[in-house]
């Protein structure tokens, strides 16, 4: 429960849902494979810290951040566990990932020997995992220069390769050849490194929708779930085999009830005009809490169990429904926009399809002015 000086908008994020999460990712990999649990982005939104040690705490073996800054946050709460920024890093941040013992992705020389240069001068080792671009185009040693890049990697005498993957551009596809395409490049850059006398102990490539689209053929040593871990799925069309939870629901409360007549119009613009007598809800909340300004006249919210058109434009603060046709709305009354209500449901994969994007931009944009309330 909200102490009464809050805000009446919040998140609950349900930690248990991210241990059942995690639960059913080991169920499916087995117990000699390690879970990386990706918590980059405050962890989708959730909370890294908190999620952090719940997904630890149920199983997971490694976090994954994309930045210095986030591994770092993970350090200074006390999190030991090992932690792989999968992230571009910058020369002025190499200080910053060897005294919080991250391990830094790797895809150009240059930067494995300012990396180098910099353990040595520490009197450290540096963890690396080395990123193959098998097809994304973005990070990543290209595949056909790979073998040639482990070779001289493994010269440098202060760089421990811990790790080397890729990441799949199309794994989210209910079936991709292009997916398996990649995997089998990846998998031959690492049969030559093997051929070269340079084994790295884990090897990866199956994020979430790479679990799911790919099965075994995905499965290698270490494995990085990230959306999976939260209870959602990358493709909305994909079946939920792990019987996963979502593990945060949004929420507000009916700040301000008004009747309309007919031609009255509600917010800017005057996009929305009543056609008849009506009755509107203003929630406390707008885009500047994350409700993406798209869902403008075509999201829906759940009051009462049923559910509430948004009309109107979305401001940054307000948010205007039509409450017409449920009856006894007051104010106060709770009102869901992400989770479940009187057997109800709008999920972040519904939401995401009405503003035209994905769940996890869904998920990442709900803003720091929301509170988390965590839930076990």
């Amino acid at each position: 429960m909200l102490p009464p000086w809050a805000r009446p908008t919040w998140a609950e994020v349900d930690l248990g849902a991210v241990s059942h999460n995690i639960r059913m990712i080991r169920k499916k990999v087995g117990p000699h494979r390690s879970i990386m649990a990706v918590v980059k982005a405050d962890a989708y939104g959730h909370g890294a810290k908190q999620v952090a040690r719940a997904a630890l705490q149920a199983g997971a073996d490694w976090l994954g951040v994309a930045f210095p800054e986030e591994g770092a946050e993970l350090r200074d709460a006390g999190i030991r566990a090992p932690i792989v920024v999968m992230g571009p890093v910058l020369p002025f941040q190499l200080a910053l990932v060897l005294e919080r013992d991250l391990a830094v992705s790797i895809s150009s020389m240059d930067l494995a020997k300012a990396l180098e240069e910099e353990a040595a001068q520490r009197g450290l080792f540096a963890r690396v995992h080395v990123k193959v671009d098998t097809g994304m185009g973005r990070l990543g040693v290209p595949a056909d220069q790979a073998p040639a890049f482990l070779r001289e990697l493994s010269s440098l005498g202060r760089l421990r390769m811990e790790g080397l993957y890729t990441h799949l551009a199309t794994a989210d596809e209910l079936y991709s050849d292009f997916a398996r395409e990649q995997l089998r490049r990846f998998l031959e850059v690492d049969r030559k490194a093997r051929e070269n006398g340079i084994n790295i102990p884990f090897r990866h490539a199956a994020n979430s929708a790479g679990l799911i689209s790919l099965g075994e053929l995905g499965l290698l040593e270490l494995v990085r779930p990230g959306l999976m871990l939260y209870g959602c799925f990358p493709n909305p069309g994909m079946s939920n085999p792990l019987s996963l939870r979502p593990a945060l629901a949004w929420k507000t409360r009916v700040a301000h009830l008004r009747d309309l007549e007919a031609g009255q119009s509600v917010s800017y613009g005057r996009t929305f005009v009543a056609a008849g007598p009506m009755r509107v809800a203003v929630l406390p909340l707008g885009y500047g809490d994350g409700l993406p300004r798209s869902l403008s006249n075509r999201g829906q919210v759940l009051v009462r169990g049923s559910r509430a058109p948004i009309v109107g434009m979305i401001c940054m603060d307000m948010t205007i429904v039509d409450v017409t046709r449920i009856q006894g709305v007051e104010l106060g009354d709770e009102v869901v926009l992400v989770g479940r209500q009187a057997g109800h449901e709008i999920s972040a994969e519904e939401v995401a399809r009405w503003a035209g994007t994905i769940s996890y931009e869904i998920l990442c944009g709900v803003s720091k002015r929301v509170p988390r309330v965590y839930l076990e």
